[in-house]
């Protein structure tokens, strides 16, 4: 059974984006269904708020998009990381690191 479903923490959504991207391209779509399927059904990302990190990670040029046929003979665009959005993740993991202990030590405290 699938655990109860979680809200992202603000600014999670570009990390998540930049690591699922980290290994293949994919369409907006796949995305999503990997990283629900990653985490094993608990984030659920909503297409309302998928596509505008897209567009954001695009402006940035952490990602980029073309246009191809997807497993299913359907136009979809791809995204991609580029070299700047590799360089960028390492730095997202580490804060992200740095964040998550930093918040441990303070639940943990007697």
């Amino acid at each position: 059974m699938a655990e109860e479903r979680i809200e992202l923490p603000q600014g999670t959504l570009d990390l998540l984006i930049l690591k699922a991207l980290a290994l293949e391209s994919m369409h907006g779509w796949a995305i999503s269904e990997r990283l629900q399927q990653i985490s094993r059904e608990a984030l659920q990302v909503q297409q309302g708020s998928l596509y505008p990190a897209l567009h954001r990670l695009q402006r940035r040029a952490w990602i980029k998009a073309q246009w191809a046929m997807s497993e299913n003979n359907r136009r979809a665009k791809y995204y991609a990381l580029t070299p700047h959005g590799r360089k960028q993740l390492g730095i997202e993991i580490n804060a992200w690191r740095k964040l998550t202990s930093a918040v441990g030590h303070v639940l943990d405290m007697a």
